[in-house]
């Protein structure tokens, strides 16, 4: 198999369970950092001036992963009004911001003219921050509340100025898992035709994954077949970015569960990630959700990407995990793993080395 990695050859589902389940972490992060240089041939980590603010925390999915959500009924509910995110981003634009990652929950009061209205006055108002608006759940909730196509609410959104989309709400793309993690998320399916109508609209998104809660080791290998066999369809993804489950303050938490990932469950995942994903030109790190650390050594491990500054965060703090950094630090850390860094767009873009 070693032979056929670095011929550049696809690998099948069985030969990627073999590398997560059986190959030694070093051997498998040599041959993820060979794939990384062919993808990425330079000596450069990109990373991405953002902030990631959330426009309610109402949410009817209630999936048990998550810390976050809250009913309407609840004291510290919120939903923030149009004008309150855009001050939001001008307050990012002030930092030197370039990207907005704006995420909340599946709000059931929330018109899509509020959707729009937050796209079209964040071009019009901060055109220097790109609108990286509403994960597929996010989506998928517009389009059955208004009685639209989710072609037709991306259509809306693409006319108000979005032409990306991140990849949250994926978790495990296996329905097996789905079913017990956030039954009344939808199959996969759902996340997929989400990614596949925008991606046919002329918009590029990341894929995601959060490990490390009810998975097996043949669902990893089930969500980066189906991402993998979308991108051979649409060619819209730019990167794909794993993180692991922080259970503190979830409903799986107080049903007894721990987490079961760590810095090497991590390696193996990014490592994994670059070798079977043939089609993705970007794996990103992640200094935020594993440790600045980890994040370095991933970056020797298959990763190209350092992720962005986080001017602002609340899924992760609501589940008790806080890391901060700034851009001086990002780039230090970059420098430290011995690569050059490069600020970049979310369309990976590049703004200065």
């Amino acid at each position: 198999m070693r032979q056929k990695i670095l011929a550049g050859e696809r690998l099948t589902p069985e030969e990627g369970l073999y590398l997560l389940t059986r190959t030694e972490l070093t051997a498998l992060g040599f041959l993820a950092n060979k794939v990384r240089f062919r993808f990425n041939p330079k000596p450069e980590v990109t990373y991405v001036m953002d902030t990631n603010p959330n426009y309610t925390n109402i949410c009817r999915i209630r999936c048990r992963f998550c810390a976050f959500y809250r009913s309407a009924q609840d004291p510290d509910a919120y939903t923030l009004t149009v004008e309150e995110v855009v001050q939001k981003a001008m307050h990012a634009a002030e930092a030197g911001t370039t990207t907005m990652l704006l995420q909340g929950g599946v709000n059931p009061d929330l018109p899509l003219e509020y959707y729009v209205e937050l796209v079209r006055r964040l071009r019009n108002e901060a055109p220097q921050v790109l609108p990286h608006f509403f994960s597929p759940p996010e989506i998928t909730g517009i389009a059955e509340r208004t009685g639209l196509s989710i072609r037709e609410v991306l259509q809306r959104l693409k006319e108000a100025g979005q032409v990306t989309l991140p990849g949250g709400g994926a978790e495990v793309l296996s329905d097996r898992v789905r079913a017990q993690l956030s039954p009344d998320k939808g199959p996969a399916s759902k996340w997929l035709e989400v990614m596949r109508q925008a991606h046919c609209l002329g918009f590029k998104t990341t894929a995601t994954m959060m490990y490390g809660h009810l998975e097996k080791d043949e669902d990893i290998i089930e969500h980066l077949e189906r991402i993998r066999s979308l991108q051979d369809e649409t060619n819209g993804f730019t990167a794909f970015i794993p993180w692991s489950f922080k259970p503190a303050n979830t409903y799986l938490e107080k049903q007894g569960f721990t987490s079961r990932s760590g810095p090497v469950r991590y390696l193996r995942l990014i490592a994994l990630s670059r070798i079977y994903l043939d089609n993705f030109p970007h794996i990103q790190a992640s200094w935020f959700s594993e440790g600045k650390h980890t994040g370095q050594v991933a970056l020797h491990f298959g990763a190209d990407d350092f992720g962005g500054t986080l001017l602002e965060e609340n899924v992760h703090k609501s589940a008790g995990f806080i890391n901060i950094s700034h851009q001086a630090e990002v780039e230090e850390l970059i420098h430290e793993s011995g690569f050059t860094p490069v600020q970049r767009t979310t369309l990976y873009e590049r703004i200065n080395a």
